[in-house]
């Protein structure tokens, strides 16, 4: 899940929360006699939240309707475009993998994740591994996230990892390019005394 996405999940999720906890509270707060202000809908236990006369304020003017049909339109919009961002799958299932005699096979992303981060992760000074395939099946992709030993060149592992782990995975899926997005990160360590 992106950045972005994660954020407007989050806005999302907590905007919708705290309007309906105000309701909620207000109008239960309302049911056991609290004392509302003159502007809310609802003025007491036995009250309707929207009655006749809330319900057809606005129906004989010409831009209700289209007002509201529009804003709901907009909402059924955003909660769709939000359920799909967060349904998505954001993991390669599977590669196609040219066999070289016209057929093509299919190789289980996880396997292929799995063998990436076991190479990547016994290179030098690399702590931890951890990679994620994304693109399309005939066109993935690659995410490499490395741990780093304080000691180890960013250059160095970059390098080795690039000429080591992707490309033995390139060429074992039998595949013309994987592109790789690679970050790396060095391990937190404690300062070295000198005596």
């Amino acid at each position: 899940m992106s950045a972005v996405l994660r954020t407007v999940n989050r806005v999302l999720i907590g905007l919708v929360g705290l309007v309906l906890v105000l309701l909620g509270g207000s109008v239960l707060a309302v049911g056991l006699g609290a004392g509302p202000p003159s502007w809310w809908i609802h003025h007491g236990p036995h009250d309707v939240l929207l009655g006749a006369a809330e319900r057809t304020r606005w129906r004989g003017t010409g831009w209700w309707w289209p007002a509201v049909l529009a804003a709901l339109a907009a909402l059924v919009l955003l909660a769709l475009w939000w359920l799909v961002a967060v349904l998505r799958r954001r993991r390669l299932a599977e590669v196609v993998v040219d066999t070289g005699d016209g057929e093509e096979a299919l190789l289980r992303g996880r396997a292929l994740e799995g063998v990436l981060a076991d190479e990547s992760g016994n290179m030098d000074g690399v702590q931890q591994a951890h990679v994620q395939l994304t693109g399309r099946r005939g066109a993935p992709a690659v995410r490499v996230r490395l741990l780093l030993e304080p000691h180890v060149d960013p250059g160095t592992a970059l390098h080795q990892l690039t000429g080591q782990a992707l490309t033995h995975a390139r060429d074992s899926a039998r595949l013309a390019a994987l592109p790789a997005e690679v970050r790396l990160r060095a391990a937190r360590h404690r300062a070295a005394r000198v005596n």
